[in-house]
């Protein structure tokens, strides 16, 4: 099984570009923070992904991801090689099943994006402060189970 799951900052606005044949191809990179911390200079290692996307969500991530966005990709790992001064080289490109938005467009993490053309959300009613000598106890019939 190829699987990958990636959650980090884009380290470029999205490209987006279309093949010979029409279809949508959206491309960026990723810097994913390692879980621990190099113990020679106690700084976070991290490790740089170009990630692709193709069709209408590449188009999506083209049009709602920036530079510093957080994003989590799932996908799977492609490898390729290719020639540089008489040298073979290899490299791995993630092609994304799924990009999560995890940077909202205020700015804010994990607020998450509205469907476009839904109505905006209501604001939370504030919570009102109820008394416990002002509670009722239930019954079993209230119980919705």
């Amino acid at each position: 099984m190829n699987k990958v799951i990636l959650i980090g900052n884009l380290t470029r606005d999205p490209e987006l570009s279309t093949t010979n044949g029409g279809a949508s191809v959206c491309k960026f990179g990723l810097a994913v923070n390692r879980r621990f911390t190099n113990k020679q200079t106690g700084e976070r290692e991290v490790d740089f992904f170009n990630i692709t996307v193709w069709s209408a969500q590449g188009e999506n991530c083209h049009k709602y991801l920036r530079k510093g966005n957080k994003a989590c990709v799932t996908g799977r790992i492609e490898t390729r090689s290719y020639e540089q001064d008489g040298v073979k080289k290899y490299a791995f490109d993630i092609i994304a099943d799924e990009v999560e938005f995890l940077t909202s467009p205020a700015g804010g993490e994990n607020a998450g994006f509205a469907d476009e053309g839904a109505p905006p959300r209501q604001a939370a009613a504030p919570a009102q402060k109820v008394k416990v000598s002002e509670l009722k106890p239930l019954e079993d019939e209230d119980l919705p189970f």
